[in-house]
């Protein structure tokens, strides 16, 4: 009896088991189906190989960009000084604007929670959820050209990722703090001042540096559409068809990246 049970047993495990595999196995099938008739209707079907052409000729396209123009290297020093700009700037400017929402997005201590903290998180979202060439669409519209609307990109774009990574620092604060100044006596203000800014405000530097460090990177390219710095350099080199200044164009940008990521260690290292 005892080792009909066990039997029994192993069988349903065994079977069990089976079908957890056949399951696997179906769900990797689909996977793999999907991504086949992706990489074919979005790659092979949408292709124009014959404007490729061979790979020679790939190679002789390419070979363009292979030379560097020297004589426009002085001619990069103020659009990379205006690019860098653009990212300090936009980003003092991005935390400027986090405030009320990283306020308001923080569930537990939100104003008013029905309204402002949905608020908050659709600012959030919609910070996030457009890129910061199309910000700098918008704001070359109705600024028109220059590093104004770069600046105004950059702050946009900055204000999702600041604001949700403080609010979600504030919501994971030791309470005990919080308490302990309101078992004192203390009002918001000074429940804000000494008992949730301590322990938030390394997270907010931290992120605030980072997404800087990450601004430099967009301000780069923000150009492309207008507004200004080594982006705006780039496109003209491409209209004008001197591959040589192309690369000497991204060079000068991996030049202010690479420049970047050092300021951006050192700065992490002193304030946090």
């Amino acid at each position: 009896m005892e080792n009909a049970i066990l039997h029994s047993t192993a069988e349903r495990v065994l079977a069990s088991r089976s079908e957890a595999r056949r399951r696997r196995a179906t769900i990797y099938l689909i996977l793999f189906l999907l991504v086949a008739w992706s990489i074919k209707v979005t790659v092979i079907d949408d292709t124009d190989w014959e404007r490729i052409g061979s790979f020679s000729s790939i190679l002789k396209e390419a070979g363009r960009f292979f030379a560097i123009d020297f004589s426009l290297f002085p001619k990069l020093i103020e659009p990379a000084f205006e690019t860098l700009v653009i990212a300090c700037l936009g980003t003092l400017l991005g935390v400027v604007l986090c405030l009320p929402v990283i306020w308001f997005g923080a569930a537990n201590i939100t104003p008013f929670k029905p309204i402002t903290y949905p608020l908050a998180r659709l600012m959030m979202t919609l910070s996030r959820s457009i890129h910061e060439i199309v910000w700098a669409l918008f704001f070359v519209a109705a600024v028109g050209l220059g590093a104004l609307p770069g600046i105004l990109a950059i702050a946009m774009r900055s204000i999702g990722f600041i604001a949700k990574i403080s609010a979600e620092a504030i919501e994971d604060i030791d309470p005990k703090a919080v308490e302990a100044i309101q078992a004192m006596g203390g009002g918001k203000l000074q429940v804000l001042r000494y008992a949730i800014l301590p322990q938030v405000l390394p997270v907010i530097i931290g992120v605030t540096v980072f997404e800087w460090e990450i601004n430099i990177r967009r301000s780069a390219i923000l150009g492309l559409v207008g507004a200004g710095g080594l982006g705006l350099v780039f496109f003209r080199q491409m209209n004008t068809f001197n591959y040589p200044g192309v690369t000497s164009v991204i060079l000068a940008i991996l030049i202010l990246i690479l420049i970047g990521e050092v300021l951006s260690h050192y700065s992490r290292k002193s304030v946090i």
